[in-house]
């Protein structure tokens, strides 16, 4: 890796590009921090070590020793997506003269710049003009003073106030950064670097936010954007142009509504680096099928686009982005080897699977909000008449299930709707698996008892901070989807007697996906063979049409290939939202207020097929639960022993595969 090491200060002025001067400034990248300003899980109400701006400030920290000129940029959806956020923006506004507790911690990390994201607009554009220090002339917005923002330049070039007809934040910037360098005879100099920053957001926010947006802002494509001001930015003096743009890679044709359109911007004359994000994905990274990171004159080893170097930092602050480049000047300004330049997106988790130490300024910084917060999400957001558990999801309580399909399904066909037109006729479903499934013991069940559900309570029903994705499949791929679920069960022989583990214990809960819909239903045979016991799946009170086509809201683990089902690959991906499945989840108990047995637990999609065993089929649960499994109308399950004598704390029960 090319690096330049720290050098002494020497007596020499600055200049614009020395004839025959080179230097290697290091582009530092943060995106989609999603306000995750410490490791901490507010839904556990738990330290989360893999998370947090507190651990990336080791890795920026780290990478400032490495190279001694650096550029730090953000990449945006920045202040929403935490608890904290919302805490800031809804339960206690900061005041016009306070800092939003992320920028406040972004000044004190000394961020040179950075771009706006499609969550930004989330809390309206009031919120957003406060807090970034900005005065939107935008109709029905009032803001007659300029508060407290960030200490660095936020550039958005794709977005237009309707009243100006000019962008809503400054387009571009140049940023002059001081480095050191060597000249043409080696020896060691301070010049300066004229960077030059520009900034998109997707143009999709107009649906995603449009109670906030419509009538008020408009939007431009990204590319044209492009072309519209890096020429401008040239002009100007920009040595090198960073295109910080909030959006993934997409190789279907473009146009201008284009939600990921990096791999256009990349093919746009002028730009030198790209910094990506929207997607939570990781760039470079060798190891990815992403469909997206495989296309033409896209190099997932080394990190470039189009010959562009490019890099996509994951999300919450797992990685830190770092483009080492490699400059030269000409008298005129500095450009950049692309041979010697090099991309990577440094981890916050070590080798030996350990993680990087906290900033301990950071979370001082922000302990007040911090601690707010975390007495904040023990409030309530809604209610339950039935107690949501997984203890007997395996013989088909569909108590702690239900639910989250049902926000899944909501979000995706609203999206749909308003989104992709094409798709506006095709049936949406939704699947899910019990994340806490007693794999840790006899305690590890989702468990959430009746009456008041506070936000922390979405972590017990949604363990993993996954994301929502939508996929479009055919009816013979979800009958292999199903099917795959189905290997949960050992092949049970009806002639036996004695008894017989319904489970395989070597396939994990987190893998039986189930729907829990009143228009779809199946039978699991659990008497044959994995592949096979599917049976009876009818939609809507018919035989379901294998080749009838299905969109199924599920996870961005299960959409790009996790637990190998069938068919998923990433390439069926219709819809990768950028909202956790968590937070879908969080709105939806907010907006039902109320949830029942009857609307929100009691929808089996599946049952076991019947048939008479010799012996009993047997499965271990928590003990003192029957009651849980008669509330469910599970009336095929009784208790064959309070303790199954393994040592683990579990009891032992039967289901009766006859009823």
């Amino acid at each position: 890796m090319a690096m330049l090491p720290a050098l002494a200060a020497v007596p020499v002025l600055a200049k614009d590009a020395p004839k025959g001067a080179s230097t290697v400034l290091a582009v530092l990248e943060t995106t989609d921090l999603h306000a995750t300003v410490v490791g901490y899980d507010y839904f556990k109400l738990a330290e989360e070590p893999s998370i947090g701006l507190d651990r990336t400030a080791t890795l920026i920290a780290q990478a400032r020793r490495d190279y001694a000129n650096t550029v730090l940029f953000d990449n945006g959806d920045t202040i929403q997506g935490t608890a904290l956020a919302d805490y800031q923006a809804l339960v206690n506004p900061v005041r016009c003269d306070q800092t939003l507790g992320i920028y406040k911690v972004m000044n004190a990390l000394k961020y040179d710049g950075a771009s706006i994201g499609n969550h930004e607009f989330n809390y309206g554009l009031g919120f957003l003009g406060q807090v970034t220090g900005q005065q939107f002339r935008v109709p029905g917005i009032d803001q007659l003073k300029k508060c407290a923002g960030p200490a660095f330049p936020q550039v958005l070039a794709n977005v237009y106030s309707v009243s100006t007809k000019k962008p809503l934040f400054e387009p571009w910037r140049i940023v002059e950064k001081e480095v050191a360098a060597k000249d043409a005879k080696g020896r060691t100099i301070k010049a300066k670097v004229k960077v030059g920053i520009i900034g998109f957001t997707p143009p999709a926010i107009m649906s995603w936010d449009k109670r906030w947006l419509d009538g008020k802002v408009t939007v431009t494509g990204v590319r044209e954007a492009a072309e519209k001001y890096i020429p401008e930015m040239r002009r100007k003096g920009a040595d090198i142009v960073v295109v910080i743009s909030h959006g993934g890679l997409d190789g279907s044709p473009y146009t201008p509504d284009m939600e990921n359109a990096g791999y256009y911007l990349a093919q746009v004359p002028g730009v030198d680096v790209m910094l990506l994000g929207h997607s939570h994905q990781l760039f470079p990274n060798a190891a990815s099928t992403a469909p997206q990171f495989n296309l033409p004159n896209v190099d997932k080893v080394k990190g470039f686009v189009h010959g562009v170097p490019t890099v996509m930092a994951n999300l919450w602050g797992k990685h830190l982005g770092v483009v080492a480049l490699s400059l030269r000047a000409d008298g005129k300004r500095w450009t950049v080897e692309k041979d010697k330049t090099t991309v990577e997106a440094r981890a916050a988790q070590n080798a030996d699977k350990s993680f990087v130490a906290p900033s301990a300024e950071v979370q001082a910084l922000i302990r007040e909000e911090h601690e707010a917060t975390i007495k904040f999400v023990k409030t309530p957001v809604g209610s339950s008449d039935f107690r949501l558990t997984t203890y007997f999801v395996d013989v088909g309580d569909p108590s702690a299930i239900q639910v989250v399909n049902q926000a899944q399904t909501a979000y995706v066909k609203k999206y749909v709707a308003a989104n992709l037109p094409q798709y506006a006729d095709l049936p949406v479903l939704s699947m899910s698996a019990a994340f806490k499934n007693g794999f840790a013991g006899a305690f590890d069940y989702t468990d959430v008892a009746a009456g008041q559900l506070a936000m922390n309570n979405a972590a017990d029903l949604y363990l993993y901070p996954n994301a929502l994705h939508a996929v479009k499949i055919d009816g013979a791929g979800l009958k292999a989807w199903l099917e795959m679920a189905a290997r949960r069960f050992n092949t049970i022989d009806p002639s036996k007697l004695e008894p017989q583990e319904l489970v395989n214990a070597n396939f994990p809960s987190y893998n039986f996906d189930t729907l829990t819909s009143n228009e779809i239903s199946y039978e699991i045979d659990v008497t044959q063979p994995p592949g096979a016991r599917v049976k009876k799946l009818m939609l809507r009170g018919a035989p379901l049409d294998l080749k009838g086509e299905f969109i199924v809201a599920t996870n961005n683990y299960r959409a790009s290939g996790g637990g190998n089902f069938p068919g998923l690959d990433g390439s069926k991906t219709i819809f990768a939202s950028p909202d956790t499945s968590r937070d879908v989840l969080i709105a939806y108990v907010r907006d039902t207020r109320q949830l029942t047995r009857k609307g929100n637990g009691a929808a089996r999609s599946w049952r076991f097929a019947k048939v008479e065993t010799a012996g009993p089929v047997v499965f271990h649960t928590a003990p003192g639960m029957l009651g849980i499994a008669q509330e469910a109308g599970l009336d095929n399950v009784r208790l064959l022993q309070a303790d199954d004598g393994l040592g683990k704390g579990f009891a032992l029960y039967a289901v009766d595969l006859a009823k």
